[in-house]
């Protein structure tokens, strides 16, 4: 929160003003005394002289510029100081406005972001399941092959042994066959 207005502000955009004492301290405004003084200045214009052939008025200037500079003096400090308030309550909203949308744009970016690394995840939770996917298709594809390689080789080894066996019977069986009838024992007589 920042400090009220110096003393001497002056109320306009340009900063603090240094006030030049023209008289010892002015009495303290009486309440209610500006708008009098606004009343009076009201009626006396209403009431100045007309130029002629015109809606015009004649006025003292130095008088009227005198009397506008009596009712700003009388202005209590307080408004000047409430006016300076309101300057920086208008800036304090348009600085809270900017980081609003400051932090609304990183939001935005971020939930951008956000959205985007989740496609990026959906992409690559479909992109990992292809894998497995064409994986398991390949495993069990060379999973056959390796079944149907084993199945060709055992039936081969099965016909040779088969062979093997058929050859070995032969073998028993002639050799069972090839011996010559045992001769007749010799009988002594």
């Amino acid at each position: 929160m920042t400090q009220p207005p110096p003393e001497g502000f002056s109320g306009d955009d340009t900063g603090p003003v240094p006030v030049v004492a023209r008289h010892p301290a002015p009495p303290p405004p009486i309440p209610g005394r500006v708008v009098d003084l606004i009343e009076e200045l009201i009626v006396e214009i209403e009431s100045a002289r007309p130029v002629p052939l015109s809606s015009s008025i004649m006025v003292n200037r130095e008088e009227l510029l005198d009397r506008l500079q009596d009712i700003k003096e009388q202005l209590p400090e307080e408004l000047r100081a409430a006016r300076w308030m309101v300057r920086e309550r208008e800036a304090y909203i348009a600085r809270t406005n900017e980081k609003a949308r400051e932090l609304l744009a990183k939001a935005k970016a971020k939930s951008e972001q956000l959205v985007s690394e989740s496609h990026i995840v959906r992409e690559a939770v479909e992109e990992a399941n292809t894998l497995v996917r064409n994986a398991e298709s390949e495993a069990r594809r060379i999973r056959l092959e390796a079944e149907d390689f084993a199945e060709r080789h055992l039936a081969e080894a099965e016909a040779i042994l088969g062979e093997l066996h058929r050859y070995v019977r032969e073998a028993r069986a002639e050799l069972h066959r090839s011996l010559p009838p045992a001769p007749p024992p010799p009988v002594e007589e």
